[in-house]
């Protein structure tokens, strides 16, 4: 007991002192001064302000009077101050199943006023949130008043703005059939492809106000690749999976979906095929002709989508010898083709050698039409101008085992209709080291209706 007693005086005895320091003994002064003054002056002050004790206790009526009007704040010596609480989430009251609200914040900002240990105070006690009693409230425009609780009741609670203006709407709904869209793709393993996704439903319902769902261009299911984990050949469940309404530009709509998720299945395959790389050479070399053009590898693994897959029959690799006069050897990266994924060799090397330049004439070369509209028919006019003679040049070597099924003439006859005309020829080959020139550069042939 003597302890808890030792510890009681102790707090209070700087309270004690305190009031005695700032304002007993300061009170006490002024009158113990006042009755020196009006005694040594001969004043006839009244018998009580003579009597030393008298004028303690009155001085300590006077010092709990002063205390009370400052706690009262009967004075201007108290400091007010304000407190802002940002983003106070607001919440709704109405029938969600049968309408929906527009002009709701999400948030406001709530000002506190008052004292600095009151404004404190409310501030450890958080308020129960802003609310907007729509209860009863039809499909119209209104201008409604936020409700909240003050937590403590001596400070001020400004909310801003404390009105908002909303709009009520029947709430109705469509049926939408769901797409499916893959995000993360890209984390995906370069030699595995998504082949296939199954929802476990084709249609939801979509809820809104009519104005809102006429917007709704598509329900998509966005299926994140990460979310599967460890990913590999075979099936894969996803639960959960989000659905997004958007606009036909792409963007999101805040609409409730019915459900607001699916379950998918991701079946992941890894299609694959050895395809042969073609050399293509591009440019002009310098006075010589390509004797050879060999690759280091000469066929590759490409992998991809399967319709990707089998389009590909061979792998073109460019390579620009302009300007070359001397052998010379190329370090070549390889491009992917649209829908291939993954290319088993990325880099090779490709070996040019050059030599003399010959020529040779490839005759009766059978001269073909493109690009003929619908309903006519082209024909030659006169017999020379059926075939053409193409002039090849390149290396001896590689002239020497050309097939003349290799060259092809045409002349296209893109938006040409009836009557005589001169058209270009044009020649081309399948063995890029040789270049091609036709003997006659224009032939004659008329276009007549069929």
């Amino acid at each position: 007991m003597k302890k808890i007693s030792r510890s009681i005086i102790r707090f209070f005895r700087p309270i004690v002192r305190f009031f005695d320091k700032w304002l007993i003994t300061p009170i006490t002064k002024f009158f113990v001064g006042a009755y020196d003054f009006f005694s040594n002056n001969g004043s006839g002050i009244d018998k009580v302000l003579v009597n030393r004790q008298s004028l303690v206790v009155i001085s300590l009526i006077f010092a709990l009077i002063t205390f009370y009007v400052i706690d009262q704040k009967h004075v201007t010596l108290i400091d007010n101050s304000a407190e802002v609480l940002d983003n106070q989430k607001v919440s709704a009251n109405y029938n969600e199943e049968l309408y929906v609200v527009e002009g709701i914040p999400d948030t406001v900002d709530v000002t506190l006023v008052g004292r600095k240990t009151d404004v404190y105070l409310a501030k450890q006690y958080p308020m129960d949130g802003v609310r907007l009693d729509l209860t009863g409230y039809t499909p119209g425009t209104y201008s409604v008043n936020f409700k909240y609780e003050q937590a403590v009741s001596s400070v001020e609670y400004k909310i801003n703005p404390s009105t908002v203006n909303i709009r009520i709407y029947n709430k109705v709904s469509i049926t939408k059939e769901v797409a499916t869209d893959i995000i993360h793709k890209d984390n995906l393993d370069t030699r595995l492809n998504v082949d296939s996704i199954v929802l476990d439903r084709d249609n939801v319902i979509v809820k809104g106000a009519s104005h809102q769902l006429e917007k709704v261009a598509i329900v998509k299911a966005i299926v994140d690749i990460d979310r599967i984990g460890n990913v590999k050949v075979g099936s894969s469940s996803l639960e959960e999976v989000p659905l997004i309404a958007y606009d036909s530009d792409g963007n999101k709509l805040d609409l409730e979906i019915v459900p607001s998720s699916v379950n998918a299945t991701i079946k992941i395959t890894s299609p694959s095929k050895e395809v042969p790389i073609k050399l293509i050479a591009s440019g002009e070399l310098d006075g010589v002709a390509i004797k050879s053009l060999t690759s280091s590898t000469n066929s590759v693994t490409v992998y991809g989508n399967q319709e990707a897959i089998d389009l590909i029959e061979y792998l073109p690799v460019t390579v620009d010898v302009s300007g070359v006069k001397e052998d010379k050897t190329y370090k070549v990266n390889l491009s992917k083709p649209s829908g291939i994924r993954e290319i088993s060799v990325k880099t090779i090397n490709v070996e040019l050698k050059v030599d003399n330049i010959v020529s040779r004439d490839i005759e009766a070369i059978p001269i073909t039409t493109i690009n003929l509209a619908d309903g006519f028919r082209a024909q030659a006019i006169g017999e020379e101008n059926r075939t053409v003679t193409v002039i090849v040049n390149g290396s001896k070597d590689v002239i020497d085992t050309l097939d003349s099924s290799m060259i092809e003439a045409y002349i296209d006859l893109s938006g040409l209709t009836v009557g005589e005309h001169s058209v270009e020829v044009k020649v081309k080959g399948d063995d890029t080291r040789l270049t091609y020139t036709p003997r006659v550069k224009e032939i004659k042939i008329k276009i007549s209706k069929k």
